[in-house]
Formats: C-alpha cells, sequence, structure tokens
C-alpha cells in the first residue's frame, strides 16, 4: 500500500517536479513551453485527456505513425492529477534520465 502521509505526498511533488525541470532542459525551447504551460493547475481539461492519448498512443508504438516514447510522456502528465503515480514514475523518469546524460557523456567522450 502507497504511503499517504503529507510528507510522501510533498516528496512525491517534489521528485516530479525535478522530473519534469530536468525534461524540460533537454527538450527543444518550443516544445519545452508547450509542456511547461501544460502543467498549468487550470489546464487539467486539457492534460488529462492529452495524457491519455499519449498514453493510447504509446501502446499502439507498432502502428508507424506513433512511438514508444509517448507512453512515459503520458504518464508524466497523467502523474500531476494522480498523487500515486508521482513518486513511481517521477523516479522512473530521473533514471531515463540519468541514463540518457550517461550515454551523451559516453558519445561525447568518443570524439
Amino acid at each position: 500500500m502507497p504511503d499517504t502521509s503529507p510528507a510522501a505526498r510533498q516528496r512525491g511533488r517534489r521528485l516530479l517536479r525535478e522530473a519534469f525541470e530536468r525534461l524540460q532542459a533537454e527538450l527543444p525551447t518550443s516544445v519545452g513551453q508547450r509542456v511547461r504551460a501544460l502543467r498549468h493547475p487550470r489546464l487539467l481539461v486539457v492534460r488529462v485527456p492529452v495524457a491519455i492519448l499519449l498514453i493510447i498512443g504509446g501502446l499502439l508504438s507498432f502502428l508507424p505513425v506513433l512511438g514508444l516514447w509517448m507512453l512515459p510522456a503520458g504518464l508524466l502528465l497523467l502523474a500531476l492529477d494522480v498523487p500515486t503515480l508521482r513518486p513511481v514514475v517521477a523516479r522512473g523518469a530521473i533514471r531515463v534520465l540519468d541514463a540518457w546524460a550517461r550515454l551523451r557523456a559516453r558519445a561525447s567522450r568518443r570524439r
């Protein structure tokens, strides 16, 4: 059973904020601005359907137009509004971003 104490909820929010900030730093500026806009609390009615569509698109990634990248993007957006998802999704996103940074560093050392 997930920890639902106020401290755990705050920790989940902080982890998710860190994951979004790191992701936005990796994205092109125009995309990062759109992600930042979607994080605004008033855009809940837009964010949840977009998140669900991204998750469905990620599950259908075997189709030519859709990609697996859509699944984690949708989960990150959905985690903004589903507190039990926050810590799990945020930790996963941070791990992936750490691995991405290590790959880029290794590639730059090879040059």
